[in-house]
């Protein structure tokens, strides 16, 4: 995927999970943040932000903010970014062989899952998540609670005993790393759910992307240690 219109800019603050204040050449503008997780490891007063620019002249905010430098490396943390990437690299023939059919945003019970997708006799749900968070080259999810994300996984598994295949990608928004893990220490629970799926036939995969200020595109896949 590709943005149009990036801006450079200076982090201030963000006041709340929805806005930041960013020096943009010279000039304080609030901008839109298109992830509203935590993220306090990465927007830190004088750190380096990429805004893209709307052309929307009705919008009250004229940038968002998409990505930040986090020492040498480049984040992306657009949170609707991973799925369109995902949805690209499906197009383009990624992972799956023979694919009839991807279907964004399908119900399934009580959920909605990211993708379905089928191919001449497979179906298969796929549920995304996007990974900002990294220690160490170790990159982890969920970097806050996240019951949604138990609720996604018990549905996965249901999906399984029910005849589906199920995948959870992790979508990591940075290019290097070493491996993913889940992040225990903020929301065991989530940990727990993951290790139980495997064990039940979800399969759990994790992909890196290739980053510019401008550009994210999937790159290639990421050991996973549960």
């Amino acid at each position: 995927m590709k943005y149009c219109n990036i801006k450079k800019g200076t982090f201030i603050s963000r006041p709340n999970r929805f806005i930041a204040e960013v020096n943009v050449e010279g000039k304080k503008e609030i901008c839109h943040v298109k992830n509203t997780g935590r993220c306090k490891e990465l927007l830190i007063p004088g750190c380096t932000v990429y805004l893209d620019k709307s052309n929307n002249i009705e919008r009250k905010t004229k940038y968002d903010l998409v990505a930040v430098e986090k020492g040498d490396k480049l984040i992306n943390m657009d949170s609707q970014a991973p799925n369109k990437v995902f949805g690209e690299w499906l197009e383009n023939g990624g992972y799956f062989e023979d694919i009839t059919l991807i279907k964004p945003e399908c119900k399934y019970e009580n959920s909605r899952f990211d993708f379905y997708i089928e191919t001449k006799n497979r179906k298969i749900f796929a549920e995304i998540k996007g990974v900002t968070l990294e220690e160490n080259g170790i990159v982890k999810f969920p970097d806050a609670p996240t019951e949604r994300g138990v609720k996604h996984i018990n549905e996965l598994c249901d999906a399984v005993k029910n005849g589906y295949e199920a995948y959870i990608f992790f979508v990591v928004q940075m290019e290097e790393c070493l491996y993913f893990t889940p992040n225990r220490e903020t929301h065991s629970t989530f940990a727990d759910a993951l290790v139980k799926a495997s064990k039940k036939g979800v399969n759990i995969k994790c992909l890196n992307c290739f980053v510019e200020p401008d550009i994210l595109s999937i790159k290639d896949f990421v050991d996973v240690k549960l």
